[in-house]
């Protein structure tokens, strides 16, 4: 039998009835059709535990679960990987953080590059960072993780070059001209891999990069879709130095 695992935004404790988030009760009660005496699992996200729990109460406005024993999950990756992702367009966006998600990452920062082609204000950016957000949650309920990502808002990459200060985990850049093969890098810890978004890096991205510490990776011999690229690279890093 599937087991529904459901992800909540809140403390959680055995022992205790808690109200499922509006998001969250509407999904199991409208959605799933689940009734009261259903078992499921939920997590907080901000830890490797997930608690067994019992849906008490099944209602139109609220969903009240008991929570029940936890535990600790070990399913994290001991290769820390950030993936700073240009920004693209819709679903393709989704699909990146998604898939990223069930690979295992660390965290995604979203980064509007010279020839990113999203534009976003003040209000757009917030509720994709929201939409994004879910996606992640969404995507640990799927493949069994019980920590959610760090799901940061999209900046432009100059602003976010300026915040990094010396040192930290090696920086690598996906880049066609890239000289590293990820068979040599000798990873241990953590790493941060930049992605350019549809069209890749401008001319100018790179040399900003590379005065970063970014140094330039290449993966083969053929050019990758923004929406592929990073995932093949994280594939590839997590095979080589991960858990896959």
């Amino acid at each position: 039998m599937r087991t529904i695992r459901i992800h909540v935004d809140m403390p959680l404790t055995s022992g205790v009835d808690i109200t499922l988030p509006a998001q969250a009760g509407e999904h199991v009660a409208r959605v799933l059709r689940m009734e009261a005496g259903a078992p499921v699992v939920l997590f907080s996200g901000h830890d490797d535990t997930e608690f067994d729990a019992t849906l008490t109460s099944v209602g139109k406005r609220e969903v009240v679960a008991s929570v029940g024993e936890g535990r600790q999950l070990q399913n994290e990756s001991p290769l820390s990987l950030t993936l700073v992702q240009g920004v693209a367009r819709g679903e393709k966006m989704d699909l990146i953080v998604q898939k990223a998600t069930e690979l295992g990452i660390a965290r995604i920062v979203p980064i509007l590059t010279e020839r990113s082609e999203v534009k976003l204000d003040a209000a757009r950016s917030e509720k994709r960072l929201l939409h994004w957000r879910a996606v992640a949650a969404s995507a640990c309920e799927q493949s069994g993780r019980a920590r959610v990502p760090q799901v940061e808002a999209a900046v432009p990459m100059a602003t976010w070059l300026a915040s990094l200060g010396e040192g930290g985990p090696m920086r690598l850049a996906l880049l066609p001209e890239g000289t590293k093969r990820a068979g040599e890098l000798g990873l241990t810890g953590a790493a941060m891999l930049a992605i350019g978004p549809e069209g890749g890096f401008g001319d100018r991205d790179p040399v900003a990069l590379a005065a970063h510490g970014f140094a330039g990776l290449k993966l083969g011999p053929r050019i990758l879709r923004t929406e592929t690229a990073g995932l093949a690279a994280i594939a590839a890093l997590q095979a080589l130095y991960g858990d896959i």
